[in-house]
């Protein structure tokens, strides 16, 4: 599949022609990676943040975010809570925070490793080679890196604190995968500024980058945000214009899907915060494979505001758990055991390639 190609799937409209798109998404995914949805437990451990990122509600300029970071008992608690529901993985997630005790995650994660089982996914933002280390010599196995967008002068405007623009995600990319993690990222959907032409060369790249995980979820306006208040000066010609919608959303994972067949591609809770009653069931049934309940404490998950209007944040991760399984089971599919490793991964971990 070429860029044109993709642009005309992102820019189609008849409803024949996209349930084309979707069924061939599904086969692929069938076809790939089973009919097994993965659940990974996600913890927020702390919204502590240093970088700017115009888009992001819990930016370090925004000072209307109550700062919380969690006690690694509440952490390890969370993630004896994820074992509990039957998950295979932890998400250990926060801000970029440079004031963060390296060691005390490093020890978090061997705990969470050696007394809990589960595999360890890290979303934490950019670090130095010698922190990427050290985590994953603890045990971690997996990091969540997004590149956002591949468009330099997008990332740059939206990133008023990069040095390098987006080749700091990339590096890092490359570098992550280089340490044997298995990597991840992806990108928002709909970013005031985002061309079709520019979203096309991202899911071209996410097959360049040989990615174990894609993210990709709309892009939902934070009105405490430099990017939020100051939209319409970032905003394309409506031609242009990615439209941060469901169905957009819906196109790039049925397209990631199709361009990365062995990827691990989850339906995001942003989706469902657009469509609280089918939105996650509809990524799944358009090439999508995991989802990722939230099992951080009730009482933090209101301060973790990346976007407002955040779907399940006053629900106990049990009563989640409970309407996730209802969800799945709803659209023919049934919840994964182990770990959920990308066929991707496991085959170059076979190979010995990039590990």
């Amino acid at each position: 599949m070429n860029r044109q190609e993709i642009i005309s799937c992102l820019k189609q409209t008849e409803p024949a022609e996209l349930k084309k798109l979707w069924d061939s998404a599904d086969r692929v995914r069938a076809e790939n990676v089973g009919q097994a949805v993965h659940l990974r437990g996600l913890v927020e451990f702390s919204n502590i943040c240093g970088r700017k990122c115009r888009y992001c509600g819990i930016n370090a300029a925004n000072t209307k975010v109550r700062r919380y970071q969690m006690s690694k008992a509440e952490i390890l608690d969370s993630a004896q809570t994820a074992r509990k529901l039957g998950y295979g993985t932890v998400v250990l997630q926060s801000g970029e925070n440079r004031k963060l005790d390296v060691y005390f995650l490093a020890e978090t994660i061997k705990e969470i490793k050696q007394t809990i089982g589960l595999a360890v996914t890290l979303s934490l933002g950019q670090w130095d080679r010698e922190v990427y280390q050290l985590w994953k010599h603890a045990g971690a196995d997996r990091f969540l890196l997004r590149f956002e967008t591949g468009d330099d002068e997008l990332y740059r405007r939206l990133h008023p604190d990069s040095k390098t623009g987006v080749a700091e995600r990339f590096d890092a990319l490359r570098l992550l995968k280089e340490l044997g993690y298995e990597v991840g990222s992806g990108v928002m959907i709909g970013l005031p500024g985002q061309s079709y032409q520019s979203l096309a060369d991202d899911l071209l790249k996410f097959k360049q980058l040989e990615l174990d995980m894609i993210g990709a979820g709309p892009y939902i306006k934070h009105q405490d945000t430099q990017l939020g208040k100051d939209i319409e000066k970032f905003l394309l010609d409506a031609k242009e214009q990615v439209p941060a919608t469901e169905e957009m959303t819906y196109k790039v994972i049925a397209l990631a899907r199709l361009l990365c067949p062995q990827a691990n591609i989850p339906a995001t809770t942003a989706l469902a915060t657009l469509n609280p009653k089918q939105g996650r069931e509809q990524g799944l049934c358009c090439g999508a494979n995991i989802v990722m309940p939230n099992v951080t404490p009730v009482k933090y998950r209101q301060m973790y505001e990346i976007y407002p209007a955040k779907a399940c944040i006053a629900e106990s991760a049990e009563t989640c758990n409970a309407c996730m399984l209802k969800r799945i089971e709803s659209i023919g599919r049934y919840v994964g055991s182990g770990r959920g490793d990308s066929p991707g991964f496991l085959n170059r971990a076979q190979m010995g390639v990039g590990l």
